[in-house]
């Protein structure tokens, strides 16, 4: 038998041994919550980085990306004001 036959042959072993031993893997039942999220994740991480006593002074990740969703309504809501001024000045972009 050659080297390369040896080689071939090991591989073979090595491979019909993991085709019967994937079956048989399985991961352990989860006994917590099974979707994660990633604001939870990021809230919990920035939280644990703060001493105790000063974590309710600093907002949280997720609150401050609240807050900048409420920046997007900010044009439609000026919408009304701007609308009324631009014909009559013309300083205001389309």
């Amino acid at each position: 038998m050659t080297t390369a036959h040896r080689v071939l042959a090991a591989l073979a072993l090595a491979t019909g041994a993991s085709a019967f031993a994937a079956p048989a893997a399985s991961a352990a039942p989860l006994d917590g919550p099974t979707t994660l999220s990633v604001m939870d994740e990021l809230d919990a991480l920035s939280t644990d980085s703060v001493a105790p006593e000063h974590r309710q002074e600093l907002p949280a990740p997720s609150e401050q990306l609240t807050g900048l969703n409420r920046l997007a309504g900010v044009p439609n809501d000026l919408q009304p004001l701007t609308g009324r001024l631009d014909p009559g000045t013309g300083l205001l972009g389309a």
